[in-house]
């Protein structure tokens, strides 16, 4: 009796001591693993917004997607029969898939041998695709004996048609594109990382480029959390919830482009593409009066849904990150600014000196021998030396700050990664003859969207304009959350002198003038060619040109301001002759899309203009400069 009460007293000591070990010693460490096996927290991602063209028709969604996990030990010796089920639904090679599901053992922090309980199988799994999985994996066969299994088989059989393949707690999500490629340089893409926030993956999607960039942070929203406990089999008990907080989804962002526009554009384009074999090409269409940009395209071009499939070349856009020397469509800053300070008349003559002039110890070229020009037939027939001695009379300070306030050497500020600011040198560091080079579009550079803007002020009473490419935000319930206007930047020009410049840029596309394949049947246009040698790093390059057209109509009374933009065209070279018909495309649809009146006084395409005449021409007409 003495000996049992000894044992007792050891055994109810040990026991004693053992409650004091687990609940005052190691409360906290194993608190804190209780914790960690039954309670759950997660974050919850918003839903991107989405991104919508000018109308509401969707440019770029997001729609939640499932990241398809196993778990090896619950599989146990039955990979291949797991893999041949999951193989075609997950759309990955039958042995890729049975390598995925073999148990692998390793040792974790403490030296305890452990094997993998989360191996991910599949990223980006729709909802649809999600259901069949779960029903193949119910329908699970395990041969004709099952019914003989013992009970721990029958377990087995059970957990594995019912836990062994499972979804991440937190949904992924897909950004789908549903027009492909259309408006792709604006857009942008996205890219999704996987993090592990408190050992959940956690998944963060942001943009890489366009304005899924420029606008990540209103598009992504603010991630919510939960807070839950969990069953043995960490299933979720509702009842027990402790914190839900939802996340608030991402703003919705209208732009101001129009999927129909754009379309036009970039099928004009392809056409242009297939038929000069350009390098690139570039086509914007803008409303004047406003700066808002209705298209934007860049061919060679690439699938957001996809981006890695196409080469980073491809995925630049070249409107606004690469720089050209513009050429002749210069000569509106350099003429509009003489115009403006009273230097010139559009019926002054200047003589071009038979197509040689020396300047500055270079002697400065014409397409054609021309002789005596009036300042109007100088853009008519896009005469360099004519615009050289315009930018002569003008002078250097007042020529750099009209190339200033027209917006040259800055960034215009569109809100789009990748925007560079060109080139505009300050005069000290012009040499002698660049106040005759650069009024012919030489010894600067510019980018597309420059160029297209600073016409647009030509076409908006001298007006320079902020480009518009994001009309509104929007939240899920459809409440307007910021709501951009129309902005001026500058008054470069008068409205007097802007009358005289469009005067002048109608005739660039009367049979006189340098684009007649840009003249439209019922409408008046105002434009002007360029075509500018390309310039590498040991001076230009032989036979590579740039050309373009940049024009606007109804001319009295613009509507659309296009600009066409070739690199190194095949099949002819000078801007009238192959960026003048991909005008003419663009605009005829336009104007039939949007129900652009007709001009009343429209002439017919090949009639001369009214004030050309006064140009006392000595020498043939130059239909393509």
């Amino acid at each position: 009796m003495l000996l049992l009460l000894v044992l007792l007293g050891l055994a109810f000591a040990g026991l004693g001591y053992r409650l004091v070990d687990l609940q005052l010693l190691r409360h906290d460490e194993l608190a804190a693993l209780a914790q960690q096996n039954t309670e759950l927290e997660y974050f919850r991602e918003p839903r991107r917004g989405s991104i919508l063209d000018t109308h509401g028709n969707l440019l770029a969604t997001s729609i939640f997607v499932k990241t398809v996990c196993a778990d090896p030990v619950l599989i146990g010796n039955q990979q291949a029969t797991v893999a041949r089920t999951l193989a075609p639904l997950l759309q990955m090679s039958e042995a890729d898939l049975y390598q995925r599901l073999l148990p692998r053992v390793r040792r974790n922090e403490k030296g305890e041998v452990v094997t993998n309980r989360y191996v991910v199988l599949r990223h980006k799994v729709r909802d649809e695709t999600w259901h069949e999985i779960q029903t193949a994996m119910s329908r699970l066969s395990f041969g004709p004996n099952e019914a003989g299994f013992s009970r721990d088989q029958r377990a087995f059989c059970r957990n594995l048609r019912t836990h062994a393949i499972f979804t991440s707690p937190v949904d992924d999500q897909l950004r789908v594109y549903p027009n492909g490629s259309l408006a792709a340089h604006v857009l942008g893409f996205v890219s999704t990382d996987e993090l592990l926030v408190d050992g959940q993956p956690v998944f963060e999607t942001s943009g890489r480029d366009g304005i899924e960039l420029s606008l990540n942070s209103g598009l992504s929203g603010v991630p919510g959390w939960r807070v839950t406990e969990m069953d043995r089999r960490r299933q979720e008990l509702v009842a027990l919830r402790d914190q839900d907080v939802q996340p608030r989804d991402g703003y919705n962002v209208v732009l101001t482009i129009d999927g129909v526009i754009q379309h036009i554009v970039e099928t004009a384009l392809t056409n242009a593409m297939e038929k000069h074999t350009p390098i690139s090409i570039t086509g914007i269409v803008i409303r004047p009066q406003t700066g808002e940009i209705l298209a934007m395209a860049t061919l060679p071009d690439f699938d957001p849904n996809n981006p890695g499939a196409s080469s980073a070349d491809a995925r630049r856009d070249r409107a606004i990150s690469d720089i050209m020397e513009p050429g002749s469509t210069f000569k509106i800053v350099v003429i509009s600014g003489a115009l403006n300070e009273g230097v010139v008349r559009l019926t002054d003559t200047f003589d071009c000196d038979h197509g040689h002039f020396a300047y500055g110890g270079r002697v400065l070229h014409d397409h054609e021998p021309f002789d005596l020009l009036t300042t109007e037939s100088i853009i008519t027939k896009s005469s360099n030396i004519g615009a050289a001695k315009i930018g002569i009379r003008l002078g250097e300070d007042r020529l750099y700050d009209y190339a200033w306030d027209f917006g040259f050497g800055q960034r215009t500020g569109i809100p789009l990664p990748g925007e560079v600011s060109g080139i505009l040198h300050p005069v000290k560091d012009w040499s002698k003859v660049s106040i005759a080079q650069i009024p012919m579009g030489q010894g600067v550079a510019v980018t597309r969207l420059q160029m297209a803007i600073a016409m647009c002020a030509i076409a908006n009473g001298g007006n320079l304009m902020q480009p518009m490419l994001v009309s509104r935000l929007v939240d899920h319930n459809g409440s307007v959350v910021a709501q951009y206007a129309p902005q001026v930047i500058r008054h470069v020009i008068t409205p007097a002198t802007d009358k005289l410049m469009i005067e002048a840029l109608k005739t660039v596309v009367s049979p006189e003038g340098t684009a007649p394949e840009a003249a439209l049947k019922d409408y008046v246009v105002a434009g002007k060619t360029g075509t500018a040698q390309k310039a590498g790093p040991e001076g230009y390059l032989p036979g590579k040109y740039f050309a373009s057209f940049i024009g606007f109509f109804p001319a009295d009374n613009p509507q659309l301001c296009i600009s066409v933009v070739m690199d190194d065209p095949k099949e002819g070279y000078y801007g009238g002759q192959v960026c003048g018909p991909v005008f003419r495309e663009i605009a005829e649809r336009c104007a039939s899309y949007l129900n652009i009146p007709p001009d009343e006084n429209a002439p017919e395409p090949g009639s001369p203009p009214p004030l050309v005449a006064a140009g006392g021409l000595k020498s043939p007409a130059a239909r393509n400069p």
